[in-house]
């Protein structure tokens, strides 16, 4: 049977900017930026390129709880160092990616690594909100760190670039990160010129962002930095070929077909379950992080 076009569906530009604490300047994509189905992705996070002038203090986020989904934080510019309740904590650095899973609940603190803040300069990040399916999302947290120099990648032909895969499969190359239901995270670093073929089921919610460059999608749609490239969700095959030198953050994930109740930093799937979580963490449950 012969495969079907993948056929994009929009190329949205950036929604304007709001800080995330005094660290972390984004454009939310969605839930909010535009109603698209990203599902499990649930959130998405861009910070576009930005300068941070040098300070002593870090910049950052407080002490936090989450509860219910993973957060997915991929650095391409700066440093963000992270601790949680659960004892874990870790620096990513540019290709660097940390993946939390927040499951029954956890607190955490998200600032710039401390000799990045001393000198300042660019910053670039992607942080991503993936659900739990009901069955795990009280499931213990765990924390893995996916760095750079570890991740699997496939090395596109004629000088075309890499594949870095973050989670899922490329060309038969699997990515270091474990993932509860199927998904596909991969960084396309393709040099101007290269190409680069994908191949996801008809049913996953799939979209692209260009992090950097601009980028030809199936031989038609153009699309420049800072948009993300939001597909139909029918047929399997997309092509693309890089303008310039580009960076693209792909993700194509397999729906959790559940209800979503979402409360600030909470994702289940009813109202009662919300109630609880906001009670747990009231009781000192999701342990205990210093400021």
């Amino acid at each position: 049977m012969e495969t079907k076009t993948k056929e994009v569906a929009n190329v949205l530009k950036a929604p304007a900017p709001h800080m995330v604490g005094d660290g972390f300047r984004v454009h939310n994509f969605f839930p909010s930026g535009y109603e698209i189905d990203m599902n499990p992705f649930f959130l998405m996070d861009y910070g576009s390129k930005i300068e941070f002038s040098a300070r002593k203090e870090p910049r950052g986020v407080g002490v936090h709880p989450h509860r219910g989904f993973e957060t997915v934080t991929i650095a391409y510019h700066g440093a963000v160092a992270h601790h949680d309740s659960s004892g874990n904590s870790g620096i990513i650095f540019p290709g660097d990616v940390q993946w939390m899973t927040a499951a029954s609940g956890i607190l955490h603190k998200e600032y710039h690594e401390e000799a990045y803040s001393l000198t300042g300069g660019p910053f670039q990040m992607v942080q991503l909100w993936i659900n739990l399916p009901a069955k795990d999302k009280m499931s213990k947290p765990k924390y893995q760190a996916v760095k750079q120099a570890d991740m699997a990648k496939f090395i596109l032909p004629d000088n075309g670039g890499n594949i870095e895969i973050i989670a899922g499969s490329y060309q038969g190359i699997t990515g270091n990160a474990s993932t509860f239901t199927p998904i596909e995270l991969y960084n396309a670093r393709i040099n101007k010129g290269g190409k680069a073929s994908f191949n996801f089921a008809s049913n996953f919610n799939t979209g692209f962002m260009i992090v950097e460059g601009s980028v030809k999608i199936n031989g038609t749609e153009l699309a420049q930095v800072d948009s993300f490239i939001h597909f139909k969700k029918e047929g399997e095959e997309v092509s693309l070929e890089a303008l310039e030198n580009s960076v693209i953050l792909i993700l194509s994930g397999q729906p959790i077909d559940e209800p979503i109740f979402q409360y600030g930093p909470f994702l289940m799937n009813t109202e009662a379950e919300i109630d609880q979580a906001i009670s747990d963490y009231n009781q000192g449950k999701f342990g205990y992080l210093e400021e």
